[in-house]
């Protein structure tokens, strides 16, 4: 009986975490309980479970005796996020740079070789763009950064799909790419940098007017 309601635990959080990061529950949504048991077809008790997991991860906040909010997305939080990824990422080039493999380099080349192709939807464009880091993570391998990078990116992920809403142009890896098959250790994390720092603008300039 316990296996099967952690179980069910599980799907509700997973279910509840995929419409967070997919954007159909919106930062400053209200929900309750007793909605969010009607939608994911089962009882209160499984959702406050996931709720409270989801609490300590700040995706929501619990407001007493009426429900949860969904954590709004405030400046502090987006550059707070930026410059986590940055000490992640910039590593992960710099480490790739110095130690991939040339199948491994065109791993990452094929995976943002959509951004060479014109009008592909966002969401593949979007997809492509977690896959190259999350795979430039595994081949800097470092298993304790790419812990921190995937709880990272689903941050990033989501404000990705709430921005592309308003603004849909994709910050292009190239240079970064270019850096790494050159094994210039320096000008992979300079392009990391830049690339982050770009992205970052981008969200700041979208959330903070």
């Amino acid at each position: 009986m316990v296996v099967e309601q952690e179980g069910e635990v599980d799907r509700v959080y997973k279910l509840l975490k995929s419409w967070i990061l997919e954007a159909r529950m919106r930062p400053g949504d209200f929900v309750s309980e007793v909605d969010l048991a009607r939608q994911c077809e089962t009882s209160r008790t499984p959702v406050r479970e996931a709720c409270n997991l989801l609490s300590q991860e700040k995706w929501i906040q619990r407001i007493r005796h009426k429900g949860y909010v969904l954590t709004p997305i405030s400046i502090r939080d987006i550059v707070e996020v930026y410059e986590y990824r940055k000490l992640l990422e910039c590593f992960n080039a710099e480490r790739c740079a110095a130690c991939s493999t040339p199948e491994e380099i065109q791993s990452l080349r094929e995976i943002v070789s959509i951004e060479d192709r014109p009008k592909q939807p966002m969401n593949q464009i979007l997809s492509a763009n977690q896959n190259f880091h999350l795979h430039l993570g595994e081949v800097a391998r470092n298993q304790r950064i790419l812990d921190q990078l995937r709880l990272t990116l689903e941050y990033v992920q989501r404000l990705d799909v709430l921005s592309t809403q308003r603004d849909n142009r994709p910050v292009p890896h190239r240079d970064i790419i270019r850096a790494i098959e050159a094994r210039n250790v320096q000008e992979a994390g300079r392009a990391m940098a830049e690339h982050i720092n770009v992205s970052r603008d981008q969200m700041l300039r979208l959330f903070g007017s």
